[in-house]
């Protein structure tokens, strides 16, 4: 039974937190795209290379909501990181035969980047 888009938004969410990401790099389609306000990036290896960069300053993933469509989904939770406060961010996903496909994301970076500036 293929997962709904939902089960594969929270299995990715579930994935990047436990830092599992053998398991969230086989949600992934190969040639997956990911844009958002630090990356964009094309293909499943890249996107979890990106993931685990993020990953470095990671605290935890707060969900607020998830709403799903068919084959899209948006998760919206807060981004707690270990440099800035917590990113209210919005997650749009697209799934095609069971894999995410396309990953969207929005959330105000200046934190983040502010924090970049200081260590690196």
């Amino acid at each position: 039974m293929t997962a709904t888009a939902a089960e594969l938004a929270e299995a990715y969410f579930t994935a990047w937190q436990e830092r599992d990401f053998t398991r969230l790099r086989s949600l992934l389609a190969d040639d997956v795209s990911f844009a958002g306000p630090l990356a964009t990036i094309e293909g499943a290896d890249e996107c979890v290379a990106g993931l685990e960069g993020m990953a470095q300053v990671l605290d935890k993933i707060e969900v607020r909501e998830r709403l799903a469509d068919g084959p899209s989904v948006i998760t919206w939770f807060d981004l707690h990181t270990t440099v800035a406060e917590p990113a209210p961010t919005a997650n749009w996903m697209r799934v095609e035969d069971g894999l995410i496909t396309e990953i969207r994301v929005a959330f105000d970076p200046r934190g983040i980047l502010a924090a970049r500036g200081r260590t690196g």
